[in-house]
């Protein structure tokens, strides 16, 4: 009995150790990414060639930055990242604290190759913003999507989101339409230290990390606002 009761504890033990390094790995990779989001958003906003991105910034209500998308192809294709998302607050005028995402899709067919991207997904109508307060939605489907060039364009003017990819320091219309955007649950907790929904994070505004006060600032800066 007491043999058994040991092997219990040390089992015990055991999942708590696991789950302790499982959440402070999760805190680490959430701080690293909102680190790379700010060095992407600066990238962007430097940009001689993306003026008019610059101007549907000051319009989004929310933006997400993905700092890196990864495409790879062999027979079957797909990608897939994490993203920091972060509402515009009208009242006062701020860019509220991230909510955490990951961005995926998946395709058929012979292909080859890989590639890396950086996104960044402006949010443009109310539609778009309650939508990320699901647990889960399709780009495309539940909300129209649009890939946003350095230039206008008539789809566009419209969509919910505008999405603008860059791979290799160039500028593309890269469309996500059908990509599967998820809440990750897991970097959400470890990142604000509790259990925490994104309409937590961007509507309630219940919690804060100061780690992600230059992302913050760094927005504003294009914005004006």
């Amino acid at each position: 009995m007491i043999r058994r009761a040991s092997i219990i504890l040390a089992s015990l033990l055991a999942i708590a150790l696991f789950s302790t390094t499982a959440f402070c790995d999760d805190k680490v990779e959430a701080e690293n990414l909102i680190s790379k989001a700010t060095a992407v958003v600066n990238s962007f906003a430097t940009d001689p060639d993306l003026e008019w991105f610059r101007e549907k910034v000051k319009e989004a209500k929310a933006i997400m930055v993905i700092p890196q998308s990864i495409q790879g192809a062999f027979f079957i294709g797909g990608s897939g990242g994490s993203g920091a998302l972060l509402r515009h607050e009208a009242e006062s005028g701020t860019w509220g604290y991230p909510a955490f995402y990951t961005v995926g899709s998946l395709s058929f067919g012979l292909q080859f190759g890989g590639e890396a991207s950086e996104i960044i997904l402006l949010v443009m109508s109310e539609r778009g913003m309650e939508k990320l307060l699901a647990s889960s939605f399709k780009l495309g489907a539940d909300i129209t999507l649009a890939a946003g060039p350095v230039g206008g364009g008539a789809a566009a003017g419209t969509a919910d989101v505008l999405s603008y990819a860059r791979s290799k320091g160039a500028f593309a219309g890269v469309s996500l339409s059908g990509a599967v955007v998820k809440t990750k649950d897991k970097f959400n907790e470890a990142y604000y230290g509790q259990a925490v929904s994104p309409t937590d994070i961007l509507i309630r505004k219940t919690v804060s990390n100061p780690q992600a006060d230059q992302l913050r600032q760094d927005i504003a800066s294009i914005t004006g606002k």
